[in-house]
């Protein structure tokens, strides 16, 4: 299932894996660790962030994609299902209408 993961960091550790030089090598190996079919790293009220899409065979794949940023950069991850326009076709909206109008 496609889902959309944003990572709100805060300011520490990330400052301190900057100046260190750690940086990097640290985002490099969550990226590879998480795969995500598109990456943007932005601002969030005032702190990094990143958006990331992901694949989640299983809801116990959850940690996968999140313990990587609590445990690396103290980071708050939250996860939103995310769908395609041919998801949204194949979801009966029509239908759905109809029985609840």
């Amino acid at each position: 299932m496609k889902m959309l993961l944003t990572v709100e960091i805060p300011h520490e550790p990330f400052n301190s894996l900057v100046r260190s030089g750690k940086i990097g090598e640290t985002m490099g190996r969550i990226l590879e660790t998480i795969k995500p079919e598109v990456a943007y790293f932005t601002e969030m009220d005032g702190t990094r962030g990143g958006v990331f899409v992901i694949d989640v065979q299983n809801p116990w794949d959850i940690p996968t994609f999140a313990e990587p940023f609590f445990l690396s950069f103290n980071a708050n991850c939250k996860f939103r299902t995310a769908m395609s326009p041919e998801d949204l076709q194949k979801a009966g909206l029509d239908e759905i209408g109809r029985k609840w109008a």
